[in-house]
């Protein structure tokens, strides 16, 4: 793609930073937990929005490393709602032909979610229509930690040698290293910032921050955003010749 040309296809792999959920319940008189399982639902639309659009990849960002420091009602309740929604929604992401990864530190969860999250990307493995992959317990930074953490024990081992490493080399120790950066990153809720999310798969991805909250964030508005991504000029640094 030349320096200054449009695109002429749309996203193939688009994140979403989930915002809004608790102030849509709060708007209503409702705790934040109905806020929580309204947006559960629409990420099933937005899914199944995909596909058609070409969107190949979808990243989700559903509980980072801190939102833990939310109330205990709130994240008792979340951890819940992640169950339920691995339980209820396990068959119908099978035979849709998603396939689901998850992301994130989970040490730190319960028993009883790792066993679902395991079960749920060991049942979707040879799905290839959409490729969801959920962000739980994740923070940018602690990725890369971490994977500096593994490539550190590389080189202490002598399987990896100093002068090999270059930018190249940490992507593959990521929870991503199986996934093509986003093109695209959007945010709900009207707030402008990244909030810790894919922090060194994001450096060339176009943002779009948008007001709506996530449970009002239609299928149709996501149709919009991912249509006008063709016309964004994409110069990964370069300038027009």
């Amino acid at each position: 793609m030349a320096a200054d040309q449009e695109n002429n296809t749309g996203p193939g792999h688009v994140a979403i930073i989930m915002d809004g959920n608790g102030r849509w319940a709060q708007s209503r008189g409702r705790p934040r937990l109905f806020g929580h399982h309204a947006g559960a639902k629409r990420v099933k639309e937005i899914v199944r929005a995909c596909k058609p659009l070409g969107v190949k990849y979808l990243t989700i960002f559903a509980f980072s490393t801190e939102n833990w420091k939310r109330t205990q009602t709130e994240v008792s309740g979340l951890m819940s709602l992640f169950r339920q929604y691995i339980r209820k929604e396990a068959r119908g992401l099978k035979a849709e032909g998603v396939r689901v990864r998850f992301i994130g530190d989970r040490l730190k969860l319960d028993d009883k979610l790792i066993a679902l999250m395991d079960d749920l990307e060991a049942i979707t493995s040879e799905n290839d229509v959409v490729h969801l992959t959920i962000a739980i317990n994740y923070g940018g930074r602690d990725e890369v930690a971490r994977a500096t953490k593994r490539l550190a024990q590389d080189v202490a081992n002598g399987s990896l040698m100093p002068a090999d490493v270059d930018e190249e080399t940490l992507p593959r120790y990521l929870d991503t290293h199986v996934l093509p950066d986003p093109d695209l990153v959007i945010r709900t809720s009207g707030e402008a910032r990244i909030s810790n999310f894919l922090l060194w798969q994001s450096a060339y991805a176009e943002y779009e921050f948008v007001d709506t909250l996530w449970p009002d964030f239609s299928d149709e508005e996501f149709q919009k955003i991912v249509g006008a991504f063709g016309g964004r000029k994409r110069r990964y640094g370069a300038v027009p010749a």
